[in-house]
């Protein structure tokens, strides 16, 4: 798994290391989706690395028992929204499918 890990300010909320990471990879079925409770993570601040220790072959057998789960809302602005909207990673813009 690749993901981004900056530093982080907030308004006080938060303190020492935070990993921030937004974006719809659970739902689409990265890897995030297939982590599962007490497998072990790096987090590596100065190399901007955070890693699922978990072997390839435990991830594709995950992945293939993975089911995208039905989305939350199916009506509405918020239905819509996650309809249209984009990983943060590209800015969560709810157009860009217009410039494709």
């Amino acid at each position: 798994m690749i993901s981004l890990v900056r530093r982080l300010r907030t308004s006080g909320g938060t303190w020492g290391m935070v990993v921030g990471h937004v974006a719809p990879e659970a739902y689409v079925g990265g890897n995030i989706a297939l982590i599962q409770e007490g497998d072990s993570i790096t987090i590596d601040a100065h190399r901007l690395l955070l890693q699922l220790n978990v072997s390839d072959e435990e991830l594709a057998r995950r992945r293939a028992a993975w089911r995208q789960p039905p989305p939350r809302y199916t009506r509405g602005v918020l239905a819509k929204f996650a309809k249209l909207v984009s990983s943060a990673s590209k800015g969560a813009v709810t157009d860009e499918r217009l410039f494709e």
